[in-house]
């Protein structure tokens, strides 16, 4: 089919890059001209495992451009839109800005039985009011069609996702549209992936639902760990213990520094927006949600001050500032967040992360920031491993000790075993650990 994408950000390079290397013709479009230049030349503007290979094959088969000139989205069957949704400033509320504008900008170029398709994460109630403007503008439908990708696992949530969801209109308009995203998801359904057909509200619902879930459960472990510190109990164990109840399960269970990134913080604080402006208290719980998530950030840098005694004037290592593996975003970061309070605080912070050394220091460019690992261990006072690559997970006792000048450790995300460090002299510290 004849796709256009609208927004060249993660999801939408993510999305464009997958539809033209499952088959599609694919032309994606974004107003920042160095995106799309970068795009074009086959260079993601972010880390994401899998994505420049996907781009490149898209590129080299043809079946893949990047485009500035919303003009060059005429002529496609179906039309992405792949924006951002913001935190509003000064509010909790979603920012659909760019939502608008993209619907506002696809309207000239849109043909009678052409099909607009959401697939930002926006307010229930938004795909309404977007269906109304894009049928009496063009006559075009709309769909939406929310996206569930997990940063490091995109491309593959993209080809071959654990469930579709599309909101469409009631009658005819529905029918027509359940095809058409049929036939652009034809190759994963084919495979057997599930197939949901909602109304707008409820398709709407669905990722900033499951959002709020996993939100929740992820906070409710941190809970956990702050009663587990209060009373000598160990949090993984616990989290082993419940999560081999089948009602519950083990994933999202693990406490630490808590969750960050662009989704998860940002989309609960507008659901409870949303929900307060429809004159519901629903919701109100993810308010606690929020802080108990927060606090974990306010529990690592006491837990360095704890170890530290002074903290002006410490050399610290942070070992991790993208908010989670396999990612360069600092959105929201709760390791980035540590980072930077500990440096206003008179640290010495040296930094390394595998992948998001060049992000962070875009937001946060008086940190020092180093290659390696060495580099980064090399002299420390005190040493925080706030995000778990597997190249941190792996380090043992031995090869910090020789490298630190103070044996400190705070496993924000339990990643070690206590006895282990602390049997190699290390103060050693975690988050609902005795």
């Amino acid at each position: 089919m004849r796709i256009s994408v609208i927004g060249c950000g993660y999801l939408g390079a993510v999305h464009a890059a997958c539809m033209a290397d499952l088959g599609h013709e694919v032309v994606g479009i974004d107003v920042d001209p160095g995106k799309i230049e970068m795009l074009s030349s086959g260079h993601a503007p972010f880390f994401e495992p899998g994505l420049p290979e996907a781009l490149r094959r898209a590129l080299d088969s043809g079946r893949l451009r990047f485009s500035t000139d919303p003009a060059d989205a005429a002529g496609s069957q179906v039309h992405f839109v792949a924006v951002g949704t913001p935190q509003t400033a000064g509010s909790d509320a979603a920012d659909l800005t760019y939502v608008d504008a993209a619907v506002h900008g696809l309207l000239p170029h849109l043909a009678d039985g052409d099909l607009v398709v959401g697939k930002s994460t926006v307010p229930v109630g938004t795909a309404s009011r977007l269906a109304d403007l894009v049928r009496a503008s063009s006559g075009a439908d709309l769909a939406w069609n929310p996206e569930f990708l997990r940063e490091g696992f995109a491309v593959a949530d993209t080809v071959a996702p654990d469930r579709f969801v599309y909101g469409v209109p009631s009658g005819d308009a529905g029918d027509r549209a359940t095809a058409v995203l049929d036939e652009v998801y034809a190759t994963a359904l084919a495979t057997g992936t599930p197939r949901l057909v909602t109304g707008y509200a409820t398709a709407e619902l669905v990722k900033v639902s499951a959002n709020a879930f996993l939100a929740t459960k992820i906070s409710f472990i941190n809970a956990m760990a702050e009663i587990a510190e209060a009373t000598g109990a160990d949090v993984t164990q616990l989290a082993d213990a419940i999560g081999h109840d089948a009602r519950i399960g083990r994933r999202f269970l693990n406490a630490g520094l808590g969750f960050g990134g662009g989704c998860l913080p940002k989309d609960i604080r507008a659901f409870r927006a949303r929900s307060r402006e429809l004159g519901l208290e629903s919701l109100d719980f993810l308010a606690d949600v929020d802080a108990v998530n927060l606090r974990r950030r306010d529990r690592v840098v006491d837990l360095a001050g704890e170890l530290l005694g002074e903290v002006r004037g410490a050399r610290v290592a942070v070992l991790g500032v993208a908010f989670k593996p396999d990612s360069d975003d600092v959105r929201d970061s709760p390791a980035l967040d540590v980072a930077r309070r500990l440096h206003a605080a008179g640290a010495d912070v040296v930094v390394h992360d595998p992948e998001a050394n060049e992000t962070a220091a875009r937001l946060a460019p008086d940190l020092s920031y180093v290659d390696d690992v060495p580099s980064a261990l090399r002299g420390a006072e005190l040493v925080l491993v706030l995000t778990e690559w597997k190249q941190f997970k792996a380090l043992r006792p031995a090869e910090v000790a020789a490298l630190v000048s103070g044996r400190r450790l705070v496993d924000a995300r339990n990643v070690f075993e206590p006895a282990e460090w602390r049997d190699a002299g290390f103060e050693f510290r975690a988050l609902g650990r005795p």
